[in-house]
């Protein structure tokens, strides 16, 4: 068995992919600030790490401040991991990142520029390193990048989206930290093209919610147009939308 560390244990994917790897066996540490760790710090860092045999980082360390340097942030914080990582003499290092952000038209989006940044850096640690990039999870029917919740309405810009489920992604990431080495990196995707908000509006219907969905364009036109929808080389994973909702 293994100890196992997970940046952002406490998150949508960090919290599936501790339960996976704890129910396996393994012995799991939580990187996050609920449990004393500060990856913009350093605070409780090396104590975390200590003994580790992998490093997950599933983290999403924006800066709190929102003047800041997303990408300088984002990419001080992986330094910081990794630098922690190889000094408590952890062997494996994998990270979670998102499908198709080295296309042209996200090169004046801060996050993506952070996330390439990110792959980057984990890609020159000279660590056998493997970055599971996901397109977006099912989940993100919900989520504030895209989805605006009032009493009255939901509303929902009108990306194209390819979804996979988060538990899924915490399967591979788990098989990725304890099986053969899986390689640099791993593609992830659902098998379904769905636009943004009839993903949204079933789940809502799945819940009994009764709130209409309003559809707004999205701020990159390229959205709309399925930029984020998986390339060839994905591997496709279940469950199906309807096999998911059927769940929540």
């Amino acid at each position: 068995m293994s100890r196992i560390a997970v940046a952002g244990a406490t998150g949508t994917v960090g919290s599936l992919i501790t339960g996976r790897l704890t129910a396996a066996g393994h012995t799991v540490v939580p990187v996050s600030r609920s449990a004393g760790v500060d990856l913009h710090t350093g605070a409780g860092l090396a104590e975390a790490l200590a003994g580790a045999d992998v490093v997950v980082d599933a983290s999403n360390a924006s800066p709190a401040d929102p003047d800041a340097d997303v990408v300088a942030a984002i990419v001080a914080a992986t330094r910081r991991l990794l630098d922690a990582a190889r000094e408590q003499g952890v062997g494996r290092f994998v990270a979670v990142s998102i499908t198709n952000i080295e296309n042209p038209v996200f090169d004046r989006h801060p996050y993506y520029l952070a996330k390439r940044a990110q792959e980057r850096v984990i890609a020159e640690s000279g660590f056998e390193a493997t970055v599971v990039k996901t397109t977006q999870w099912h989940e993100f029917a919900e989520n504030p990048a895209a989805v605006w919740f009032a009493e009255d309405a939901v509303t929902v810009a009108d990306w194209l989206v390819q979804p996979v489920a988060a538990d899924a992604v915490a399967e591979v990431v788990s098989e990725a930290c304890v099986g053969e080495f899986a390689g640099a990196r791993v593609e992830l995707s659902g098998p379904e093209r769905i636009r943004l908000p009839e993903l949204t509006a079933r789940l809502l219907e799945a819940r009994g919610d009764q709130r209409p969905v309003k559809t707004v364009p999205p701020v990159l036109p390229a959205l709309g147009e399925g930029v984020l929808l998986a390339p060839s080389s994905a591997r496709l994973v279940g469950p199906t939308v309807a096999e998911w909702l059927g769940r929540v």
